[in-house]
């Protein structure tokens, strides 16, 4: 760890010479001037798991997007969104997603995937390299931003036939993390920025920019599919449903694709956990192995669990940050739970409860200590740029972003 006479003063020097980034976020202090190092061979690792734990989920995802319609309805998925799920535009699942792991032991265990709209972006791949610079440490993701955006131009050149597609980027604008999240992955596109408001729809017809000129392919990076289903015009018309309805006429495409929602619901690992239980031959031996070293019991009830007397979490099927997540011990008793309730009509999802582990680090606020989780990006299925987040128990939109670095004479 860098030491720091006057941390606040050098953090905001530092930042404030970085273009476009939320350095602090809800009038709080989000990114740390520290920074945690590993060794090279621990990256190596971490890249070697996250791309087996994305091989499970991207070979269920073909699974899944033949079950029956009662099967996906029971693992919580809006009916809307149904016949979208079955849509297969691209070979990759995902073009852009993120892991969450904890360490654990001498390994790793995956509590989840981001697989449709995964945020942490620009922090991993740009401002790491930013931080490791000036900290004088090797950066882990080096090179990864190239990596990015060849992922982001090979997903439109597969997803559109002609030379020239209308492409645009959207999100909230008035949110700076969202938007420029999405500005950092529209550069080098021939592309545009409308936001989300701005765009217009025609049922049936397609979907248009503010200019009136009819979208190709849009870019949602922040925009999930479970809250777009609900969006309504002044008038009450469903025009969230309406644009899912001009994907599957395939009047549109979208990035990231329809699979990706499919690996969204966290539900899935419930039904990863319970084929690897019964030993299902969907999943080769080495396959096996992999789910009972990364995955975590996960079920759509708590019975097993609480049969175990392990701890567990309850978290929606769809939800981000931390929200509506609850954390119960052994004996069933609620222990911890986020003061946010936003996904609370979605499916409950019950997995066994790992501790994060602990790390020390500087901050606006003096020495702290605080929970570790690791992002973990996937493009295209192959690993990627890798960071932390450090903060409470329940890793939510408060928590800190936490730069990585290589150890010196490593590697």
């Amino acid at each position: 760890m860098k030491e720091s006479v006057d941390y606040h003063t050098k953090r905001q020097q530092f930042y404030r010479n970085i273009e476009g980034f939320w350095a602090d976020l809800y009038g709080e202090e989000y990114a740390l001037y520290d920074i945690k190092l590993l060794k090279e061979e621990e990256v190596t690792r971490i890249r070697q798991i996250s791309e087996r734990i994305g091989t499970i989920f991207f070979k269920s995802a073909s699974l899944l997007r033949n079950a029956p319609d009662e099967t996906l309805l029971e693992m919580g998925f809006p009916k809307e969104t149904i016949s979208f799920l079955r849509l297969k535009t691209i070979p990759a699942e995902s073009v852009i997603s993120r892991l969450d792991l904890i360490p654990y032991g001498d390994s790793y265990k995956c509590i989840e995937i981001n697989a449709d709209t995964p945020t942490f972006i620009k922090e991993l791949f740009s401002i790491n390299g930013f931080v490791c610079s000036d900290f004088g440490v090797a950066n882990p993701n080096e090179g990864m931003e190239v990596l990015l955006r060849k992922a982001v131009r090979h997903s439109i050149n597969e997803s559109i036939a002609h030379p020239s597609p209308h492409i645009v980027f959207t999100a909230h604008e008035d949110n700076i993390e969202d938007r420029e999240t999405v500005l950092f992955l529209q550069r080098g596109v021939p592309s545009k920025f409308t936001p989300l408001h701005q765009l217009q729809i025609q049922r049936g017809v397609g979907l248009f920019d503010e200019d009136g000129v009819k979208i190709d392919l849009l870019y949602r990076q922040t925009f999930p599919i479970e809250s777009l289903i609900t969006d309504e015009d002044d008038e009450g018309n469903p025009i969230g449903q309406w644009l899912l309805e001009l994907v599957e006429e395939g009047k549109l495409m979208i990035m990231n694709p329809p699979s990706a929602f499919l690996l969204q619901n966290k539900a899935v690992q419930a039904i990863i956990w319970g084929l690897h239980e019964e030993r299902h031959p969907f999943y080769t031996d080495e396959e096996h192995e992999w789910i009972e070293e990364y995955f975590l019991p996960t079920y759509l009830e708590s019975d097993p669990l609480l049969e175990k007397g392990v701890p567990f979490v309850k978290k929606p099927s769809f939800g981000r940050e931390g929200d509506t997540v609850e954390i119960f011990n052994g004996d069933g008793q609620l222990v911890h739970q986020d003061a946010q309730k936003s996904y609370s009509e979605f499916l409950p999802v019950y997995q066994q409860f790992v501790e994060h582990p602990t790390v020390t680090f500087q901050s606006e606020k003096g020495v702290q200590q605080g929970q570790l989780l690791l992002g973990s990006f996937l493009l295209n299925g192959k690993p990627s740029a890798i960071g932390y987040r450090v903060g409470g128990t329940i890793t939510n939109n408060l928590s800190y972003y936490l730069p990585v670095g290589l150890l010196k004479g490593e590697g």
